[in-house]
């Protein structure tokens, strides 16, 4: 690696978890070698190496939590836990060439855009900048635990305070009083973890929680020696794929006045049959209706978990739904005035997403002309050419933006999106332009599409069950976290994009560093 103050690159790939490891081994196949990968902590894996509280693990079946070129068949559960899931990435960099091209400790606090000389610049937190010609984006949807957990006097507490993002396993909670704030992905999976160990476990919900049983078990190496035929997981996976890609398609497809009603039956009908299973699961009457969801199963993200509803029914374990007053130094204060004393407060509050304006700082993505990527969000909504690039930023791709879920497993759309930015790369290199950017034109049509085949998602999210706070849904009432396409359409939109929907530079006008 170049140790100079300002070391230049073809291409620089921001974050090293599943998006940038699958960056990585695409520009490597596309004999693209000249590139780093920037980090900001100290391994591959994104959420898998910052996140390792109690009870991590996928909820998702590890066959469609997987690289397609890096398919494993020695998975010890159904849904692996956090430690193997990591080490299912970080074995994928070290095979692929991907770990050593990668600079640990190296968080992009700024890229900026060079008109002149036609290169990115990386501004480090340490200070440092790195050059490069093409910049990948490849921060998870997860950007970043909330700083403010909206709730007063939260930095006034005493005790210990854990955070799923932060978690410090040389604390002990034998015996302890805990409490925790939150009922989301995260809580789902560290409360029943906990909850035989702690003295009293005190559970803070503002809105509950979907949990379907979790069809979990210990994978026997006869199966495992079946999913290693070669072929079979593929065959299995694609499957899914279909069923999923045709479900989104109806979904989307059907007009408002077909499709209203059967969101409104769905999730009548959902409702009715989880309160029949809460009634089979939670012994108290007031603990499962206080556990009870007023909106629909897919309003919100839904869980899979075995334990969690099953946790309130322990002696130690109370459930509180009246609104929190404030933190206080030694607790807890709710609105009807009780004070909930404890030794630790876990903090499960939740992450920035990438499908909220907000999430995008204004200064830290800027482009030709001073074109500032959180203002154009902010202001014209979230919106990318097939999810991947916006005008004004030329030579740049996002793995994760707006509109990028397409319902398939992590990896399988983070493929094709890392697929589209080495495609554009690739022609912009074999026609030996400086620069390429999508057109202005293009960009638009594909997002007065995708935006008109959203309606069906928006109705369900902003109106059937606008009354739910939920990700799905961001600030400005759009339901850019899901593409309205099936998979296969985004698939074939992200590595078969016209090549003109791009404009090309003269080298004749770029200045070379």
């Amino acid at each position: 690696m170049n140790d100079t103050d300002n070391p230049q690159y073809e291409v620089a790939v921001v974050g090293a978890g599943p998006g940038g490891i699958a960056a990585g081994v695409k520009l490597r196949r596309a004999g693209i070698d000249d590139f780093i990968v920037l980090e900001r902590a100290g391994e591959v894996g994104g959420s898998w190496h910052e996140n390792h509280y109690p009870g991590l693990g996928v909820d998702v079946p590890a066959l469609a939590y997987q690289y397609s070129f890096a398919r494993k068949a020695t998975w010890s559960r159904v849904f692996p836990l956090g430690p193997e899931v990591k080490e299912y990435h970080v074995e994928v960099a070290h095979r692929f060439g991907v770990h050593e091209r990668v600079r640990f400790g190296a968080e992009v606090e700024r890229e900026e855009w060079d008109d002149e000389t036609g290169w990115w610049r990386l501004h480090l937190a340490d200070g440092t900048t790195v050059t490069a010609r093409f910049v990948i984006s490849a921060v998870g949807a997860f950007v970043r635990p909330k700083a403010d957990v909206g709730i007063a006097g939260a930095a006034s507490f005493k005790g210990k305070v854990l955070r799923p993002s932060d978690w410090d396993h040389g604390y002990d909670l034998s015996g302890k009083r805990v409490g925790i704030i939150g009922t989301g992905a995260s809580a789902v999976q560290i409360i029943p973890s906990i909850a035989p160990d702690v003295g009293e476990l005190t559970v803070f919900q503002r809105t509950p929680v979907w949990s379907l049983p979790k069809p979990d078990f210990r994978i026997p190496a006869a199966l495992q020696r079946v999913l290693a035929v070669p072929g079979l997981q593929r065959v299995v996976h694609g499957g899914a794929l279909v069923v999923v890609d045709l479900v989104l398609r109806a979904i989307v497809g059907m007009p408002g006045t077909v499709v209203h009603p059967v969101m409104n039956r769905f999730d009548a009908s959902c409702q009715a049959l989880y309160r029949r299973y809460l009634a089979r699961v939670i012994d108290d009457s007031a603990t499962r209706d206080a556990l009870t969801p007023h909106f629909g199963v897919l309003a919100k993200r839904p869980t899979l978990s075995n334990g969690y509803l099953r946790a309130y029914n322990r002696d130690n374990v109370t459930l509180v739904t009246t609104p929190i007053e404030k933190i206080t130094p030694t607790g807890v204060r709710t609105g009807d005035r009780t004070l909930h004393r404890f030794d630790a407060l876990i903090l499960a509050t939740g992450y920035e997403v990438f499908s909220d304006p907000e999430t995008y700082r204004p200064g830290t993505v800027l482009g030709r002309a001073g074109f500032d990527l959180a203002k154009f969000y902010n202001e014209q909504g979230l919106q990318a050419y097939q999810s991947v690039s916006v005008p004004g930023l030329p030579n740049r791709w996002t793995l994760v933006g707006p509109y990028s879920w397409t319902g398939s497993g992590w990896h399988a759309f983070v493929e094709m999106t890392a697929d589209h930015a080495v495609r554009a790369i690739t022609e912009t290199r074999r026609r030996g332009a400086p620069w390429c950017e999508v057109r202005a034109e293009a960009a638009a049509a594909y997002h007065r599409q995708v935006h008109r085949r959203g309606a069906a998602l928006r109705y369900y999210l902003a109106d059937l069950n606008g009354h739910v706070p939920t990700y799905y849904r961001n600030s400005q009432g759009d339901s850019t976290y899901v593409r309205p396409s099936g998979f296969f359409e985004a698939s074939r939109g992200n590595r078969r994009f016209p090549l003109d929907d791009y404009r090309y530079g003269n080298r004749t006008k770029a200045r070379v560093l």
